[in-house]
C-alpha cells in the first residue's frame, strides 16, 4: 500500500480533525508526514522532514512532527527546540506507547489521532493556546517524495 493511499479519505479527515482539536489546547503546531520507506534511522529521517517542512520556523519553536514510514513500519515523534528545552527526554514515550498499541492492532488512524490529541494535551502545560494564536503550519498530511 502506497503512503498516499494508506489512509482512507475518512481516516485522513479524522487525523486532520485531531490536529485541529489538539491545536485548540496549545500554541504548538502539529504536522503528520508519511513516507513509503525509511532505510536510515527513523529519527534522522524525521529530522530531515522536519527541516524540509520548515517546522523550525514557528515563533516559539514548538512544532511537533508525527512521522510514519508505512512500508517499513517505522514511526517517530519529533519536537522542536522550544519543546525540548522545557520537557524531559522521555516526554514523548507515553504517546509513542499509546500509538504503538493501536498500530499493533492495525488501527493506524486511531493511533495517530490518540497520539496527536495526547500531544496537544501534554503541550498545553508549556505552550498554552493563546487567543491571538495563528495557525503557523498546515494541518494537512504531507507525503514524501517516494510516495507518488
Amino acid at each position: 500500500m502506497n503512503a498516499v493511499h494508506f489512509f482512507t479519505k475518512e481516516e485522513k479527515e479524522l487525523i486532520k480533525s485531531a490536529v485541529k482539536e489538539a491545536e485548540l489546547n496549545t500554541s504548538g503546531e502539529i504536522r503528520v508526514h508519511l513516507d513509503n520507506h525509511c532505510k536510515e534511522d527513523v529519527m534522522d529521517k524525521a529530522s530531515w522532514w522536519f527541516g524540509k517542512l520548515e517546522m523550525h520556523k514557528t515563533e516559539q519553536r514548538n512544532g511537533v512532527l508525527f512521522y510514519l514510514a508505512v512500508k517499513d513500519h517505522k514511526y517517530a515523534i519529533m519536537g522542536d527546540a522550544g519543546i525540548n528545552a522545557v520537557t524531559s527526554d522521555n516526554f514523548w514515550d507515553n504517546i509513542k506507547e499509546k500509538m504503538a498499541a493501536h498500530f499493533l492492532e492495525g488501527e493506524f488512524a486511531i493511533g495517530l489521532k490518540e497520539g496527536i490529541l495526547m500531544a496537544g494535551q501534554s503541550l498545553k502545560e508549556h505552550f498554552p493556546y493563546q487567543d491571538e494564536d495563528v495557525n503557523e503550519l498546515s494541518d494537512e498530511i504531507s507525503f514524501g517524495g517516494d510516495t507518488k
